[in-house]
């Protein structure tokens, strides 16, 4: 039964950090086309889950020479966590492998 839950689990995170690994490089790029307004249309989706993460990024990282930093930070670690968690060796792989046998 606990194996169910583990393959969901699994998936969920799966797609949660893949998700957030393809908005927050989506605001990478958004960097380079400053006059994006990311309050209006479908630039929300982008902005919503991103603007509290990288507000309180900047506050420990002030941009370096102009250039927010934060993004290239936090997509390096969402790739090390769902690497960590959810990739190939990860500990939900290794979790539902051990429940198999």
């Amino acid at each position: 039964m606990s194996q169910n839950y583990l393959h969901v689990l699994d998936l969920t995170l799966g797609i949660l950090l893949s998700f957030l690994t393809i908005v927050f490089l989506i605001r990478l790029i958004l960097t380079w086309y400053p006059k994006v307004d990311l309050n209006r249309g479908f630039w929300l989706l982008i902005a919503i889950p991103t603007s509290f993460i990288l507000n309180f990024t900047r506050k420990l990282i002030p941009p370096i020479g102009g250039v927010d930093v934060g993004p290239v930070i936090w997509i390096g670690i969402i790739s090390f966590l769902r690497e960590i968690l959810v990739g190939q060796q990860g500990l939900i792989k290794l979790a539902i492998q051990k429940s198999i046998n």
